[in-house]
């Protein structure tokens, strides 16, 4: 089905022909290449924890500990309200915004296992600085390696899981993504638990064992094919084969070889793939899969619980090692939320798991935004019954996300863009991420102060808008190969009116004139 209620069901091409069982070898190279994960998901878990830590703020951020430690009306919302302490939060997004870009170069003409194998380097360097730094610009420039690690891990990694998938599981495998984000998160989130009871040093640990994944991912990436999509858009045709064969499992590959090189040849008449993004033909991609999803998965609030956790808890009246824990519980109930999402997903589709989840998740921000205009901000902690009740609604609302916009943010931008723009897509998609993504991260703690319980009807409202925006312009993908979801906006109900084959026909005899 196109586009749920609103579409009907289009012919696709040699969909019915394609073939694969599930080798070791496939299994393999989507693990290790899934580990990019890990990387985004561990700094998303540590740094909200450290940033709680009271060595931390004592050695980096004097004033947020002194501030921390008042108890004063005007403090409860602002305790943390400090634009150089999420500058160190943020520094790295923006960091990872300007370096996909360069990722896409490199994705696109050496291939997706090189901008994989960059990222591990890169993440691996800020790791060290950032567990050695002795002053905030260390930190920084730490946090700028980093940044450009997860900026070419997450261009690289969606596009090399959905390439190297069969059409009817892509999505299972491409949330491996979000699945080892999530359990990156989780990690660090147990790390920090155990690193805060060691002082003074504790958090330099938890800063410094970033390098762990770093390094599996970079060794695993030694050993990782390239895609079939990517060899053949190289032009390495014989190679693409081979391994196309090896990933399937079988010889039987000359109708999904066919599509790829069809594909391909597409692709070369490309030269300048940002700029074919804007053509009428690539309008639904651009709207629906570069700008967004990936803006509206920022804005549904959940990173602003990913990264301040912690201090979140804190704020409510935890202390601090029960924030951490409470933390611990939430980013728990994300690889659930993950698990079932790839369970499911390619069975019940991507549109149910956005609109369902999303109704779940306007509930629970405005529980969460009465419970605290009713019982916090009066300088006292809140009573234990209420703040169990909040890191209940908190876990539902996390759970929600895990099994919606955490991970199909990722897999459907991943999964409908031709292969001409595919790396240029995903650059955007990333660039676009990583913007709200710092923006969220150095504005929350200071709308938290401002706006208090009134945030999160803010984000409330937000997810109202992004559930409508997927019931009317998202069409259904599963099960549909990936070379063919172009087929899908030609049948949907708004999206045929601009792509539709008269103008498809247009652009692509423009194209050959330029």
């Amino acid at each position: 089905m196109a586009g749920g209620g609103f579409a009907d069901d289009g012919p696709l091409k040699r969909a019915h022909l394609y073939e694969y069982k599930i080798t070791s070898y496939f299994v393999f190279a989507c693990i290790v290449a899934a580990l990019g994960g890990s990387l985004f998901g561990y700094d998303l878990g540590v740094s909200g924890g450290v940033t709680s830590m009271d060595d931390f703020l004592k050695d980096f951020f004097p004033k947020v500990y002194r501030r921390k430690q008042e108890h004063l009306n005007e403090t409860d919302y602002c305790k943390y309200d400090n634009q150089l302490l999420t500058l160190f939060t943020s520094s790295l997004y923006f960091a990872a915004l300007v370096s996909t870009f360069g990722a896409s170069h490199i994705t696109r003409n050496k291939g997706r296992r090189a901008s994989i194998l960059v990222g591990s380097v890169s993440f691996f360097l800020g790791a060290v600085l950032n567990a050695a730094a002795v002053n905030i610009l260390m930190l920084i420039i730490g946090r700028i390696f980093l940044g450009i690690g997860i900026g070419f891990g997450n261009q690289a990694v969606p596009l090399y899981l959905s390439e190297m998938a069969p059409a009817k599981i892509r999505g299972a495998v491409n949330q491996l993504f979000q699945l080892t984000t999530c359990l990156g998160i989780l990690i660090a989130n147990l790390i920090n638990y155990g690193t805060e009871k060691i002082h003074p040093w504790g958090w330099r640990l938890s800063l410094g064992l970033a390098t762990v994944p770093a390094t599996l991912m970079f060794i695993g990436g030694l050993f990782l094919p390239e895609t079939p999509n990517s060899l053949v858009e190289q032009g390495r045709l014989e190679e693409g084969r081979k391994v196309l064969e090896k990933i399937r499992g079988t010889t039987k590959v000359d109708a999904e070889f066919d599509d790829l090189i069809d594909a391909s040849n597409a692709a070369r008449a490309i030269k300048h793939p940002f700029k074919n993004l804007l053509k009428r033909k690539n309008r639904p991609q651009l709207i629906i899969g570069a700008l967004g999803i990936p803006a509206f998965q920022q804005l549904t609030g959940m990173n602003s619980i990913l990264f301040y956790a912690p201090v979140i808890f804190q704020s409510l009246g935890f202390g601090s090692g029960a924030s951490l824990y409470s933390s611990t519980i939430t980013s728990g109930a994300l690889v659930l939320g993950a698990l079932i999402s790839m369970s499911l997903v390619d069975k019940f589709g991507r549109r149910a798991f956005f609109l369902e989840a999303g109704t779940e998740m306007l509930c629970y921000m405005v529980a969460v935004a009465v419970t605290l205009a009713v019982k916090f901000g009066q300088g006292v902690e809140l009573p234990k019954g209420i703040g169990i009740f909040l890191v209940i609604i908190i876990c539902l609302f996390v759970l929600a996300y895990g099994r919606s916009w955490g991970p199909l943010g990722w897999l459907v931008p991943s999964e409908i863009f031709p292969l001409e723009t595919r790396s240029a897509g995903q650059s955007i998609v990333v660039c676009v991420n990583m913007l709200f993504t710092a923006l969220i991260a150095q504005c929350f703690l200071v709308s938290l102060c401002h706006l208090r319980y009134g945030i999160f009807l803010v984000f409330g409202g937000l997810i109202l808008i992004m559930s409508s925006f997927i019931f009317f312009l998202l069409p259904e993908t599963k099960q549909v190969p990936i070379e063919e979801v172009y087929l899908l906006w030609q049948n949907h109900w708004f999206w045929k009116r601009i792509v539709g084959d008269h103008q498809v026909e247009l652009d692509e005899k423009n194209t050959r004139q330029v």
